[in-house]
């Protein structure tokens, strides 16, 4: 339940942060500003161990960490308890992975605790859908080979494949999509039905972070190589001839899309 009074000294405000992808040399200094200046952090399950380290000893923290089906708590509660804790505490941290406002549900978070009085302040952080393409070499635009590029959602709210894909497979843009892994085999066959079948792709797990791992192949054959690999969430997938830019993996590149 939301609190009528105050129960802290201190005025209710929330910053909600980004993360960035994973790698700690990769969170700006505005952020862990922010953390080092909390009351209490609520972080989600995409922030690495090491950026959960930066928090303060002492500060309390709590885990509302939401992946592909396995939800630790709803985004209602997530809202309520950042309400309750910034006037239980004073300065919540709200910290999340990536760029909150890239697909992050930051916006529903600030709305909610502006509505019941919080203070809000937001810290950007660098997306995932950005820094991990670049992390293996790939330039999600390259003059002369990709003009624009998508951030695509693979997932909507209701659980199925975002319409804006059939859109993005018709277009020349790189395509970047985030939270699609589990929806990869459909996603390609938006590609394939619009003739895109030899295009390369990347899935790249865990970017940024020691324990990544990167498989490249095409539209056609990407779903097989994924499950030979075993790779899985969090991932990024990324479509386009910019793909072919990977450098810590070119020569698997070349030989997967010419054969």
């Amino acid at each position: 339940m939301i609190p009528a009074i105050f129960t802290s000294s201190k005025d209710p405000k929330l910053t909600l942060v980004g993360a960035g992808p994973g790698d700690p040399e990769l969170i700006t200094l505005k952020a862990i500003k922010a953390i080092e200046a909390a009351d209490i952090v609520l972080y989600d399950a995409l922030v690495s161990d090491e950026i959960l380290k930066m928090i303060p000893k002492g500060v309390p923290t709590l885990s509302v960490g939401k992946r592909a089906r396995q939800h630790s708590h709803s985004q209602d509660e997530i809202n309520e308890l950042i309400v309750e804790f910034a006037y239980l505490y004073g300065h919540v941290v709200r910290l999340k992975g990536g760029d909150p406002f890239v697909f992050g549900r930051g916006s529903e978070e600030i709305d909610f605790a502006e509505l019941h009085g919080v203070q809000v302040q937001f810290v950007p952080g660098i997306s995932s859908s950005l820094s991990v393409p670049a992390s293996i070499g790939i330039p999600i635009t390259a003059r002369g080979v990709s003009e624009s590029f998508w951030v695509v959602t693979g997932t909507t709210k209701n659980g199925d494949v975002s319409s804006d894909l059939v859109l993005a497979a018709q277009s020349s843009a790189t395509i970047v999509i985030l939270m699609g892994l589990h929806k990869i085999q459909e996603i390609m066959e938006q590609f394939e039905f619009f003739g895109k079948g030899e295009v390369p792709v990347a899935v790249i797990q865990n970017g940024t972070l020691p324990n990544q791992r990167s498989i490249v192949g095409t539209v056609k054959n990407i779903v097989a190589l994924a499950k030979q690999e075993i790779i899985g969430a969090p991932a990024v997938i990324v479509v386009g001839e910019v793909v072919k830019y990977a450098k810590q993996l070119n020569s698997v590149i070349l030989e997967t899309i010419e054969n």
